[in-house]
């Protein structure tokens, strides 16, 4: 005991505590953007990080995701606090969305997760990355808090936001906000060189953060010109605690539209968590497995706390756990501690987090976000051919104009399509022969005979010519669907009016009058 012990204390010292730091950095801005985007109260996105870290951590089974407010929620939050009229109201639906996932890790539902091919998963990573990258350009470039940064990838482009802002460029340039950008980006990519070895027992976003509070500092001091400005810092309350708003469960049954929209955010939520448990741990080296109904179980009960105590629902986020990786994260213990630091950070140190430059944070995300979207995953898609790639491609490109959830679907029917195409080419083969004039066909069924080959088999069975022999063997068939069977039977009658010669060896009649 004692020497397992000694073990998780070396493993967290030398591998959690750095990763835990690092997700720190990275969650706390994601924690405050999402809650702006969302239009919820700024303590809610904090909550919901603390929560995520706290007590999703100690009921998953996650080694690397780490759970927090999501991006892809965002519009949905936004809409409901909205719709529902009163803050109070929409923590209720928050608690029957956890409800809702618990019920589903409960009944051990969470393998959904396992239908969504690999292409996908890649072209949602990859979809991500270049979101991150997007939304922390401005930031890094020093636009002083622009609205486009809550905004999706299209309204970058929209005329209230990057071309009505490009005709001004230069009075959105801040020089000192460049300059903490492009040092702390060559921090981040020196500390990955193998001549930094020694360094990296301090982990970099740490580094590149304390840089740049002591660059503001020194800024202030001795060049104002490059001074940020109060807007280009972090802000959060500096009393988070104090304006905490509970659900109101007298109306929990006063609208069905609280329940409609409890579950929505529920099943949205679920499939996020499924698909980004998935993408984590396609990113872990150790190739550990998640078990996904244990997730849902820890989601739900995640969410549950979420509505009691005021924060926006939460999912396992990608992004935190792909910075959790890129630290050299080990094991769940990064999570809890990434909690265990938002809490003590909102506790102890508010005044000292509102001194940190967005530029700083930003270029930690910018890190991340090319992480996801390198250049070479791109051409190792491409090399394994248009099966693999276009289903990649359209994900990320429904992504970026629409949101993950429709770009994941999308892409998923696109490889349904490709499976669909690849069952008709492969259940069956024709061969012709003759003999003394008489021509000769044979069907030849192969394995599974499904109805998606009911239209290629009918038109196939049209095609042969009267006075010749049929065989349509299905000898070697593990299961020949009703449907087909229904066919061949009916074309047995046929056969007989063409003065076809029909022999079906493995193959069962089914009686089709049956049916009128």
């Amino acid at each position: 005991m004692k020497h397992r012990l000694a073990f998780y204390q070396q493993l967290w010292l030398r591998h959690d505590l750095p990763a835990g730091l690092s997700v720190f950095l990275v969650a706390l801005p994601l924690c405050l953007g999402i809650a702006l985007a969302s239009g919820a109260p700024l303590y809610a996105g904090l909550l919901s990080g603390i929560i995520g870290g706290v007590i999703v951590s100690l009921i998953s089974s996650s080694a690397l995701g780490v759970s927090g407010p999501a991006a892809g929620l965002s519009t949905v939050v936004a809409a409901a606090i909205v719709s529902l009229g009163d803050y109070q109201v929409f923590l209720l639906a928050v608690m029957i969305a956890g409800l809702f996932q618990l019920m589903l890790g409960l009944l051990k539902l969470g393998g959904l997760a396992n239908y969504f091919p690999s292409s996908v998963i890649k072209g949602m990573l990859a979809a991500i990355g270049i979101l991150l990258i997007s939304k922390q350009i401005p930031l890094a470039l020093g636009y002083n808090q622009p609205d486009f940064w809550t905004s999706g990838f299209l309204q970058l482009f929209s005329p209230d936001n990057f071309p009505g802002n490009i005709s001004r460029f230069q009075q959105h340039l801040h020089p000192g906000a460049m300059l903490l950008s492009m040092v702390s980006l060559a921090v981040l990519i020196l500390w990955q060189l193998p001549v930094a070895k020694q360094l990296k027992t301090l982990p970099a976003p740490l580094v590149v953060v304390v840089l740049g509070i002591l660059a503001q500092q020194l800024f202030s001091s001795m060049a104002p010109n490059l001074a940020l400005q109060p807007g280009q810092l972090v802000h959060i309350p500096l009393d988070v605690f104090a304006s905490i708003t509970f659900p109101d469960f007298s109306r929990l049954f006063s609208s069905i539209e609280i329940w409609k929209t409890g579950l929505l955010i529920g099943l949205l939520a679920t499939l996020e968590t499924l698909l980004c448990v998935e993408a984590v741990d396609k990113l872990d080296i150790h190739n550990r497995i998640t078990p996904v109904n244990r997730e849902l179980v820890a989601q739900g009960l995640g969410n549950l706390t979420c509505g009691l105590l005021g924060a926006i629902p939460i999912t396992a986020v990608v992004v935190r756990g792909a910075a959790n990786v890129d630290a050299g994260g080990r094991s769940r213990l990064s999570a809890f501690t990434h909690g265990v630091l938002l809490l003590l950070a909102v506790l102890l140190i508010p005044a000292l987090l509102n001194t940190i430059p967005y530029a700083s944070l930003a270029a930690i995300l910018l890190l991340t976000g090319y992480n996801l979207t390198k250049p070479k995953l791109y051409m190792h898609q491409y090399s394994l051919g248009w099966k693999q790639f276009l289903p990649f491609a359209i994900t990320i490109v429904v992504i970026l104009a629409t949101d993950l959830l429709l770009g994941v679907c999308i892409g998923l029917l696109l490889s349904v399509y490709f499976i669909v195409q690849n069952n008709l080419k492969a259940e069956y083969k024709i061969t012709k022969t003759s003999h003394l004039g008489i021509d000769s066909y044979r069907i030849q069924l192969n394995s599974n005979v499904t109805f998606l080959n009911k239209v290629k088999l009918k038109q196939a069975l049209e095609e042969i010519p009267e006075y010749s022999v049929l065989t349509v063997d299905g000898s070697t068939c593990n299961f020949i669907d009703y449907d087909i069977l229904e066919i061949i039977s009916e074309y047995a009658r046929k056969a007989q009016d063409r003065h076809i010669e029909l022999h079906l060896p493995g193959i069962e009649r089914v009686n089709v009058t049956a049916l009128h």
